[in-house]
């Protein structure tokens, strides 16, 4: 089994600047971590080659994530079943998360539906997979800290 190197301060900066602005160019990154281009070119093949990062994404802005509505969703399934939900809730557009947890639940999913009927229409859908025997709801009336 390969080890996968502790990433330094120089990566650690490179991330944060990334979880900040995904899109900014490798020469703006050197330039603000002070190092050459090409450095941040090879730290960036390592950290992806390594699993450190594994892709990028779109944040959207606070007024379009604020449309719609977002729950947490407990999940708790029969024995064994846990492969074909995980599959099942992948298929879904509105799965934002999906972490297997320890305590009541099996998994816990985070879903942004564009309104609270589509969100009841997703809660229906998660409560008839085969293998899920039970679900539990909360929905998010406001954000207090996000750090995403």
């Amino acid at each position: 089994m390969r080890r996968m190197p502790v990433p330094d301060t120089l990566d650690r900066r490179l991330l944060a600047l990334l979880q900040a602005d995904a899109r900014a160019s490798t020469a703006d990154l050197a330039r603000r971590l002070g190092v050459a281009r090409t450095t941040v070119l090879s730290r960036l093949a390592r950290l992806q080659r390594d699993g450190v990062i594994v892709g990028y994404t779109v944040r959207l802005g606070s007024q379009e994530a604020e449309r719609g509505v977002e729950a947490y969703v407990g999940i708790t399934t029969e024995p064994k079943a846990g492969a074909l939900v995980t599959q099942r809730l992948a298929a879904l557009p509105e799965l934002r998360q999906l972490c297997s947890v320890s305590g009541v639940s099996d998994y816990l999913a985070l879903l942004h539906a564009e309104s609270t009927a589509r969100l009841d229409q997703l809660l229906d859908e998660i409560g008839a997979i085969e293998g899920v025997t039970k679900t539990h709801t909360s929905i998010v009336l406001a954000r207090r800290i996000d750090r995403t």
